[in-house]
């Protein structure tokens, strides 16, 4: 027991880990004879619980006692295909290493994302997945974990990321209408945030190599109507708009219905370039062009960097962390 005051309390996970100067995931996986931990550390753990007289309670044991290796794999929103293929991917290279995978939809939502941090912190052995909270935030639930954020740089230096660049691929999504003979382009951006995306930047600066404005731009839900909807606000604005790029296929998708609903003619009226690379998109007439990311190697590659920080191995290097967007032309442009 440890005295508090001058009644004594019952020693926990936390009093073991200060004590031997390590995490309580570390302590979790000492005392469950894990293979992520070098036998020293585990030594130093063992000698310290058994200095303070630690004794896990039952339920304690139920949360931390696991057979395998758990990921938690955080996830805005499963309904968009997107993010199910990267889950998906990033299950089938768990499944490979025999690991578990616990998936959290947070609908998109700081709220949901912080609350979600706070029940599985202490419950898993990495934290994968898309976040939108601060750094800070995300620490303050994960401390003693790896994190590997997914779409976004990291500052903190203990977190690691996988970055995706469409720069090139957006450019050569500009150039290639250009080239059709487009000088009035619009895009459909991410419309729930309160900054333009780094997609739209990607865009204006292409735009502003070939001379052409880049002021046709109406935010979007991310769902088909959402497409839909801002399509239509944007013509409804920019009625000399031809081309048209989007922040994501989803809403492409969504403004090639609305074309076709208003009779306009894809590509002869408006041609349309998504961004993901979705499989969905050779299923819609016209087949979806697309600047393409590899969703199944952006979910192998977090699970890889989660792993390699979970036993100690070097972690990749920045530049072997990127997923790079590539132009796939199809028949909508």
């Amino acid at each position: 027991m440890v005295s508090s005051g001058t009644e004594p309390r019952r020693v926990t996970i936390h009093d073991v880990a200060r004590s031997a100067g390590v995490s309580r995931q570390t302590v979790s996986r000492a005392l469950n004879d894990k293979a992520e931990i070098d036998g020293s550390t585990k030594q130093r753990v063992l000698d310290a619980a058994l200095e303070l007289g630690y004794r896990p309670s039952r339920f304690a044991r139920g949360l931390v006692r696991q057979d395998t290796t758990t990921i938690g794999l955080v996830i805005p929103d499963l309904l968009n295909p997107f993010f199910t293929e990267v889950a998906a991917a990033a299950l089938e290279a768990a499944r490979a290493r025999g690991w578990h995978v616990v998936v959290y939809d947070t609908a998109d939502s700081t709220e949901e994302e912080l609350s979600t941090l706070r029940v599985i912190g202490s419950q898993v052995d990495a934290v994968v997945g898309y976040f939108s909270s601060p750094e800070d935030d995300i620490d303050q639930f994960t401390r003693g974990i790896p994190v590997v954020l997914v779409g976004r740089e990291h500052h903190t230096a203990r977190f690691s990321s996988i970055r995706i660049d469409g720069e090139d691929g957006v450019h050569a999504a500009v150039a290639h209408l250009v080239a059709a003979g487009h000088r009035r382009i619009g895009m459909l951006d991410h419309g729930e945030r309160a900054e333009p995306s780094v997609r739209y930047r990607w865009f204006a600066t292409a735009a502003a190599a070939h001379g052409i404005d880049a002021d046709a731009v109406v935010g979007a839900s991310q769902s088909v109507d959402g497409g839909g909807d801002a399509l239509g606000a944007l013509l409804g604005a920019h009625p000399n708009v031809t081309a048209v790029l989007t922040y994501n296929d989803i809403i492409a998708i969504g403004a090639l219905r609305e074309a076709r609903r208003t009779g306009r003619n894809v590509p002869r009226d408006l041609a349309v370039i998504g961004f993901d690379g979705l499989q969905l998109g050779t299923l819609v007439e016209p087949p979806l062009s697309s600047v393409a990311l590899d969703t199944r190697r952006l979910g192998a590659l977090a699970v890889d960097q989660a792993a390699r920080l979970l036993t100690g191995v070097d972690p990749l290097g920045a530049d072997d962390l990127v997923v790079r967007g590539e132009l796939r032309l199809r028949d909508s442009a």
